[in-house]
């Protein structure tokens, strides 16, 4: 670098990428001798446990040994392994302490004589990049202007598609200001990001990779900032930010309106529990969604679980029918009672998310079709089958026995919270789970990779019917019956929207049970407001119709982005 651009570089106070350089050398001279050190004591210990644990699997793994062979083999590195490792212990307390001190010396000196100094530069940077950017932006407006000036005087027969072809021209030449600029901004952004990082790639050597939490957390943190869109960022979050801005505008609005305060923690206990047995339907149809399905037919589902549960656990004997014959389950214990709601309940809905399942995955039938078929076929039978009575009340024992409120705490709540972590563990953590989301990316993909299609989705159609049985089940028990055919009408809309609102996507393959979870609590609590505030019910379709379409053209927004 000659000594009139370094003149310039040190008034201007942006750092050449030469100086840059020049201020970090001693910095990494200075850990490369003590981690000059550390490997030196690292060769005889830690290295060679390292390659010896890597040879032994190796080995184990090889069928070109005998078992014999092998045993030799493992133990004579077995042998050199005790020995290894009893230099690496030897030299560990002399090892963690290079360490220390190398670490003491980036703590003592990075910062102030390296990335601040960086920072500070790159900084004033982007301020001479935006100055630039609107320099250049004005010269292309002045030169564009004196062209279409020109054009306009000669008074040529083609001077309107001359005038076409320099105003595409100058918005070409826009574009390709603002792509320079953004590269140059980016450049800024990278630069700044490189400096941050390279301080724990000195770390990383010294550690092994073995950072401390403080040190993970360091770099969790950066690689969002580094990584951070605005646009992605409202893209994703906007929605959730439109609905806190409502519920802080509702509790506002319901002191002035009611003279009563939403954010209670009586209103907050009444939302978890209203919200319980509907997280168990919307966990149920993210399956689906997961594998661009969905299912028309819970609401219908719920009223047929609300019904048998209600006619197992009755008050005392029916006093309506089911196809004409009254059902006694007195004789029974109330715990067996319960179970056996709890069982048929179950039963029934997997065996019709089961047929809806068959047609779906062996004759690629729509979802929307197979489940609104269910749909038609559940409601149909269990209206004829009670003639629309309603089945009154359960006894009250099975409530405070299954869901009793402890401490002014309902335990429903608590049976939710179960559900969740099972369906994250098996979303998250096992084969099915890992074949579900791949089903749903690229179902044609994932059959030539040897998934059986079929069987997934007919294990997502069933897993959504256990969850159906178990959450009119519990609904039955916070309810204490009050079982009819209509009952759980447009739960299957509140379900499907909010997986929707927590982000699963019917394109398929994208989603998170945190997601779901979230949106059964935002449609709970908006219900919930509404209702205190006294707005009629049929405008609270309206706001949660809103949401809906909003979310929606979200998610498509993100798709088309990715494409």
């Amino acid at each position: 670098m000659s000594d009139e651009k370094r003149l310039q570089a040190d008034q201007s106070g942006i750092l050449s990428v030469e100086q840059q350089e020049e201020l970090l050398r001693p910095i990494s001279e200075h850990v490369a001798a003590i981690q000059e050190k550390i490997d030196a004591l690292r060769v005889e210990g830690t290295d060679k446990v390292l390659s010896l644990r890597r040879h032994i699997e190796l080995i184990r793994n090889d069928r070109n040994f005998s078992k014999a062979e092998k045993a030799d083999i493992v133990a004579e590195d077995k042998k050199a392994l005790k020995a290894a490792l009893a230099v690496e212990a030897k030299n560990k307390a002399e090892v963690n302490a290079l360490i220390k001190e190398a670490e003491d010396y980036l703590k003592a000196n990075y910062r102030s004589q390296y990335y601040e100094p960086v920072v500070e530069s790159l900084k004033k940077a982007k301020i001479q990049a935006i100055e630039e950017h609107k320099k250049h932006l004005a010269t292309l407006s002045r030169e564009h202007k004196e062209n279409l000036a020109r054009i306009r005087s000669e008074h040529k027969p083609e001077m309107q598609q001359e005038i076409k072809d320099e105003n595409y021209v100058y918005k070409n030449r826009l574009f390709d200001a603002k792509m320079m600029h953004k590269k140059a901004l980016q450049e800024i952004k990278d630069n700044r990001h490189r400096a941050f990082v390279e301080q724990y790639h000195m770390i990383d050597l010294l550690r092994m990779s073995k950072f401390t939490f403080a040190q993970k957390q360091a770099q969790k943190w950066e690689l969002r900032r580094y990584s951070f869109n605005n646009k992605e960022f409202f893209l994703k979050n906007g929605l959730y930010l439109v609905i806190i801005l409502i519920f802080i505008l509702l509790c506002f609005l319901a002191p002035i309106l009611k003279n009563t305060r939403l954010l209670t923690a009586n209103n907050v206990l009444n939302i978890l529990q209203q919200a319980s047995p509907r997280i168990f339907l919307a966990l149920g149809v993210a399956g689906l969604i997961l594998l661009t399905g969905t299912d028309l037919s819970i609401g219908r589902m719920v009223g047929m679980g609300m019904v048998t549960s209600t006619v197992i656990m009755h008050r005392g004997v029916n006093t309506g029918s089911i196809f004409g014959h009254i059902f006694d389950f007195t004789h029974m214990p109330l715990i067996g009672r319960a179970f056996l709601a709890l069982f048929v309940g179950i039963v029934l809905s997997v065996l019709f998310t089961s047929l809806a399942g068959f047609f779906t995955a062996k004759y690629k039938m729509h979802p929307f079709i197979s489940t609104m078929s269910n749909m038609l076929i559940i409601f149909g039978l269990v209206t004829y089958a009670t003639k629309g009575v309603s089945f009154g009340a359960i006894e009250p024992a099975i409530k405070e026995t299954f869901i009793p409120t402890i401490k002014g705490f309902p335990t429903i709540i608590a049976w939710a919270v179960a559900a969740i972590i099972i369906i994250w563990f098996i979303w998250n953590k096992t084969r099915f789970g890992k074949y579900l989301y791949a089903v749903g990316g690229n179902p044609e993909a994932a059959a030539v990779s040897g998934i059986s299609v079929f069987w997934v989705t007919m294990g997502a159609f069933m897993m959504a019917g256990v969850l159906y049985g178990f959450g009119s089940w519990l609904e039955c028990l916070r309810m204490t019956g009050s079982g009819s055919a209509a009952y759980g009408q447009g739960w299957d809309m509140d379900a499907i929207a909010a997986c929707v609102v927590g982000g699963v996507s019917f394109t398929g393959g994208i989603g998170k049970i945190s997601g779901v979870v979230v949106g059964v609590m935002i449609f709970t609590a908006l219900t919930y407001s509404l209702t205190v505030l006294g707005i009629d019910t049929n405008l609270q379709f309206v706001f949660e119709g809103i949401i809906i379409l909003t979310a929606v053209t979200l998610d498509c927004l993100k798709y088309v982005r990715k494409k």
